[in-house]
């Protein structure tokens, strides 16, 4: 299975050129990621400053959440106020006040391509660190657990519709937290796709080499029982399936916290890329077979003889 890229490429190729380069020219490109994303890069205010502008249909709801804490801890010395016109935060980068080693100036090209990724974290740190509490609470009052996880369902569940009629869910509970994402399925055959390719994450789970990898759920038009009054869930069709990542403790601990929010981010992008994938492979095998019959049947092709007459009115057959 191949995995997408977390980070922006043209973000990084982009930042990798002027930083290798003595004679900076202007920039003025807009670029969609994934999602309906948008970035805008440009040179403003001369050749030597970068600014990198971030648009998400989300940000609104992401900042309830603690996006722009998370970017400002992330971004500091670099985040651009005032935001550019129309855009929801900019960064900007001063070719002339690089970091000195060669390190630190990588690191600042991942952290930037990383833009769309930092803002749809915060939300996951704080589910993470919700949790935490929910289990202290749990320790002195274990009695409650059912109460506990209840309420904190009702009242800690954060929703982000990143795309048109497609969202995220997710809420902790004292010993996991449970990610829902919702996804609708165009067509019959994408739907079909998607149920095989989401049956091998459960069937891959019975393996004793990854049985401690999170349990993975899916369901067509019937959300979970938790999420079914979350406003913007439709169920009313069956081109929208749910999918349900339960991460536990030992999925986000402090070392590995951080490439869990990135696989679960892209994976709505991962599915859906997988199943066009497939569909692809499938037409270019089905366009061979029906060449391959197409020249079986010409050569059943009987041979045509052809009659013909002399110039005395006889006549002869002519293969």
């Amino acid at each position: 299975m191949l995995s997408l890229d977390y980070n922006n490429r043209f973000i990084h190729d982009i930042l990798t050129e002027r930083f290798q380069t003595g004679n900076p020219s202007s920039i003025d490109q807009v670029v969609t990621d994934f999602d309906g994303v948008t970035f805008h890069i440009s040179t403003p205010e001369s050749k030597t400053k970068i600014l990198i502008s971030l648009y998400m249909k989300c940000f609104s709801e992401l900042v309830n959440y603690g996006t722009l804490g998370l970017l400002n801890q992330i971004y500091g010395p670099y985040v651009h106020n005032p935001v550019e016109s129309g855009y929801n935060f900019s960064i900007v980068i001063d070719l002339e006040q690089l970091p000195s080693t060669q390190e630190e100036r990588e690191q600042l090209i991942i952290s930037a391509s990383l833009l769309k990724r930092n803002a749809l974290a915060a939300p996951f740190h704080g589910a993470f660190a919700k949790q935490a509490e929910l289990a202290e609470i749990v320790k002195k009052d274990p009695e409650n657990i059912v109460l506990v996880n209840k309420k904190s369902v009702a009242e800690n569940y954060m929703a982000i519709h990143y795309r048109d009629e497609e969202m995220i869910i997710l809420w902790p509970e004292h010993d996991r937290v449970t990610v829902v994402f919702s996804t609708k399925f165009l067509e019959e055959a994408d739907r079909i796709f998607g149920k095989v390719f989401l049956q091998e994450f459960v069937d891959a789970r019975r393996r004793p080499s990854i049985q401690t990898a999170p349990q993975v759920l899916f369901s067509y038009r019937d959300p979970p029982l938790e999420i079914r009054n979350v406003g913007g869930i439709k169920n009313e069709h069956d081109d929208t399936g749910f999918v349900t990542f339960v991460l536990f403790e030992r999925h986000f601990t402090p070392q590995v916290r951080e490439d869990c929010i990135s696989h679960i981010q892209i994976f709505r992008n991962t599915l859906h890329y997988h199943i066009k994938a497939s569909k692809a492979y499938m037409h270019q095998r089905m366009r061979k077979r029906v060449a391959d019959f197409q020249k079986v049947l010409n050569r059943a092709k009987p041979d045509v003889k052809m009659e013909r007459k002399t110039a005395s009115g006889r006549s002869f057959a002519h293969a």
